[in-house]
C-alpha cells in the first residue's frame, strides 16, 4: 500500500497532478471552510491540507503507515488504517477522504467505518479521479494496450481502483448517507505537458457548463443521517411568548350523574 501512495504522491508532482491538486484544495478549502463541529480528521494523502480552512479546534491527519509519509510533507497525527480508526463511536464532526477509498483494499468497509466513527449530521468529504472522463478513457486505453502486448504508457497512476461517482453515490446512500453536494473539475485533455495544459485552459469553463460529468477530478460531500434524530435549536431561535398571551390548557369535564 505504501508503495501506491508514493507512486500517487509522485504523480501530483507532476504537470497534470499539479493541476488536478490545485484545483482540488481549492474545493476543499470552499466545502470545509463552514462544516462546524470539535474533531475533524483528514485520512491520507498529506500533499493536499483538506482541513487548513476548517475552524473545528481539533484536527489530525492520519496515515495507514510511516512509510507514506514523505519528506516536505505535513506530520501526521496518528498511523491508522482507515477499516479500523481508533476513535469511539459518533466521535467525530468531519472526515476528509483525499483519494483514500481509491488506495484502500476495501473502499466499502473504509466508509462503513467512517459512518462509524461520524456523529449524526457529520459529514465525509471523498475527492477521486473519475475513470469516465477523458483521463480515465485515456487510461482504460493504455491498459487495453498492454494486455494486448502493443505497450501503452499509463496516463493516470498505477494505483487502486478509480470509482465512479455514481458507485459511490450508490454505496453513501445504502450506509445510510445523504448526499450533500458533488463538485467536478479538470476538463482540460489528458496531455502530459504544462505547456499544453496552458494552453487548453479555457476548456475548463465550458466543461463546467455543458459537460460537467466528465471532469477529470470529483469532490463529494455527504451527511450521515439517523432515523429518529431531531436537532434542537438553540433557545434564541424560538419566539418569545408575549406577556400575558394566553394559553389553552385542556381540562377534563366530569361526568354527569347518573
Amino acid at each position: 500500500m505504501s508503495g501506491e501512495i508514493i507512486g500517487l504522491h509522485h504523480w501530483f508532482d507532476s504537470p497534470p497532478g499539479r493541476y488536478l491538486l490545485a484545483w482540488e484544495q481549492e474545493r476543499h478549502d470552499e466545502l470545509v471552510a463552514d462544516i462546524f463541529g470539535y474533531h475533524a480528521l483528514q485520512l491520507g494523502m498529506p500533499g493536499l491540507q483538506g482541513l487548513r480552512a476548517n475552524r473545528m479546534p481539533h484536527r489530525w491527519l492520519a496515515l495507514d503507515s510511516a512509510q507514506s509519509l514523505l519528506p516536505g510533507s505535513e506530520a501526521p497525527a496518528l498511523l491508522a488504517d482507515a477499516v479500523a480508526l481508533p476513535f469511539a463511536e459518533a466521535s467525530l464532526d468531519l472526515v476528509v477522504m483525499p483519494h483514500t477509498l481509491e488506495l484502500s483494499a476495501d473502499p466499502h468497509a473504509a466508509l462503513r467505518e467512517v459512518h462509524r466513527v461520524l456523529v449524526p449530521e457529520g459529514r465525509v468529504v471523498v475527492s477521486g479521479l473519475n475513470p469516465w472522463s477523458l483521463w480515465g478513457l485515456r487510461q482504460r486505453r493504455a491498459r487495453l494496450y498492454q494486455r494486448l502486448g502493443a505497450g501503452g504508457r499509463l496516463y493516470l497512476p498505477e494505483v487502486g481502483e478509480f470509482i465512479a461517482p455514481g458507485r459511490l453515490r450508490d454505496w453513501l446512500r445504502l450506509l445510510g448517507f445523504e448526499l450533500e453536494t458533488m463538485s467536478f473539475g479538470c476538463y482540460r485533455p489528458a496531455v502530459a505537458s504544462e505547456r499544453w495544459l496552458q494552453r487548453y485552459g479555457w476548456m475548463d469553463a465550458p466543461g463546467a457548463r455543458w459537460w460537467p460529468i466528465l471532469g477529470a477530478g470529483y469532490v463529494v460531500v455527504a451527511v450521515k443521517r439517523v432515523q429518529g434524530m431531531r436537532l434542537l435549536e438553540p433557545s434564541w431561535r424560538k419566539a418569545p411568548q408575549a406577556a400575558g398571551a394566553q394559553v389553552q390548557v385542556a381540562r377534563r369535564v366530569p361526568p354527569e350523574p347518573q
